[in-house]
């Protein structure tokens, strides 16, 4: 039985797992989406111009950058990858309780630092557990991944958006805690149990490195950066990234500045962008296993580029909704499909690190977008700045047309 064979009859049936982690994932994403509905209301109390706002979000992601690589090799070395996504997710929810005690601009920027660092242990220890035990139907296992934080990010600006019209931002964010340490505690015990029923998929995922020391290990990863396919998969992560964070960051500052809507109207919006994108994630990662990753990841990056403008033009009239739902399904569909091409581009040893380097790249585009577009907004406007956010994505989307054909087939051929 050669490899590719005995791989595929150890894929097990059940998706038990997924459902699990992509719970798991959620929780990671629920604080990170009750943030960006509080940033209008922070930067009116601090005074803050757009280039600050922008600033805050450029420092968490910047520390994701700086975080990301160190984390896959963590992940990689240790193995224990259940243990890691259960530090993560404590690790996340942590420093956004301590920003109800901030009172300065620089203490903000050291409570989203920390989430920053914390956030980026997930990816990695999530993302190659999944697609190792699912190789055959990778892209849409990793949809279902995406889905799931789609659905943290739908849920909490509705939540959010709604305790905000009785609470001030400071007491919603002490509320917010108590489901947020409930969900902590529901999840660790689950991944707890993950960890002990997955320990030999674990093993054999780890097989690849067995005997290999820290030094062989560190020649390895130098060889991931002589990567091609890995690059360019990152680069394109990255611009697409770019499109992502600015979108995130300055949408809810601009429903509430320049359309005046109300911070449960701003909740709406942002949960039908992110319930487009629970819709597009395991279907964009389906329709790449079946039919390949190119023309997928092409005309989803494509269309959101057009959406994002269309968006703009529509101004105040109700096209103005609906064109935030295309945004979201367009730039969701191609994420869980950037990663599954990642997995495929590296050894299995070294998944980790390549989910890092992917993620490392992500992170860094997305610490670049929101202070241009903060600078842009200031400096012209923000309608402007929405254009930026267009030109990105078509960016992202011509750097696939270097990317060798082999990482671009569909997995079934990949695999075999």
């Amino acid at each position: 039985m050669n490899t590719a064979t005995a791989t595929a009859s150890a894929v097990p049936q059940s998706f038990k797992e997924v459902w699990l982690i992509s719970a798991g994932h959620g929780l990671t994403h629920w604080y990170t989406a009750t943030f960006y509905i509080l940033l209008p209301l922070i930067g009116r109390e601090f005074g803050l111009s757009y280039t600050q706002i922008g600033m805050i979000m450029t420092v968490q992601y910047l520390a994701g950058a700086i975080s990301n690589i160190p984390g896959g090799m963590i992940v990689d070395m240790v193995g224990k990858k259940g243990y890691l996504m259960a530090t993560s997710l404590f690790w996340v929810g942590f420093p956004y309780a301590l920003m109800s005690l901030a009172h300065s601009f620089w203490m903000l920027l050291i409570c989203v630092t920390l989430v920053g660092i914390g956030n980026n242990l997930w990816h990695p220890a999530a993302i190659p557990t999944l697609a190792y035990r699912y190789p055959k139907r990778k892209a849409l296992v990793l949809g279902f991944h995406g889905m799931g934080g789609n659905v943290g990010e739908a849920l909490a600006p509705f939540v959010v958006g709604a305790l905000l019209g009785w609470f001030s931002w400071r007491t919603v964010v002490v509320i917010n805690v108590i489901p947020g340490l409930t969900m902590s505690m529901l999840i660790l015990f689950l991944l707890g149990a993950f960890t002990v029923n997955k320990a030999r998929d674990e093993n054999a995922i780890n097989a690849d490195s067995a005997g290999h020391n820290v030094k062989q290990y560190l020649r390895d990863f130098a060889g991931l950066l002589k990567n091609k396919s890995l690059m360019l998969v990152g680069s394109s992560s990255a611009m697409r990234t770019m499109t992502q964070a600015g979108l995130m960051t300055f949408l809810p500052v601009y429903l509430a500045y320049e359309l005046n809507y109300s911070p449960f109207a701003v909740g709406i919006c942002m949960t039908v962008l992110q319930v487009a994108g629970f819709v597009a994630a395991p279907l964009g990662g389906h329709v790449s296993d079946k039919w390949g990753r190119r023309q997928m990841i092409m005309s989803s990056m494509l269309l959101s580029g057009v959406m994002i403008i269309g968006m703009v033009l529509a101004g105040r009239s109700a096209w103005f909704v609906l064109f935030i739902a295309l945004v979201g399904f367009f730039l969701y569909a191609m994420r869980a499909v950037l990663q599954a091409m990642a997995i495929e581009a590296v050894p299995k040893n070294l998944a980790g690190a390549g989910v890092g380097l992917q993620f490392g790249f992500t992170s860094l585009g997305a610490a670049i977008s929101p202070s241009v577009f903060g600078l842009i907004a200031d400096n012209f406007d923000i309608h402007k700045a929405f254009y930026f956010l267009a030109g990105t994505i078509v960016l992202a989307n011509l750097l696939v047309f270097f990317m060798p054909k082999d990482n671009l087939q569909p997995a079934a051929h990949a695999i075999g």
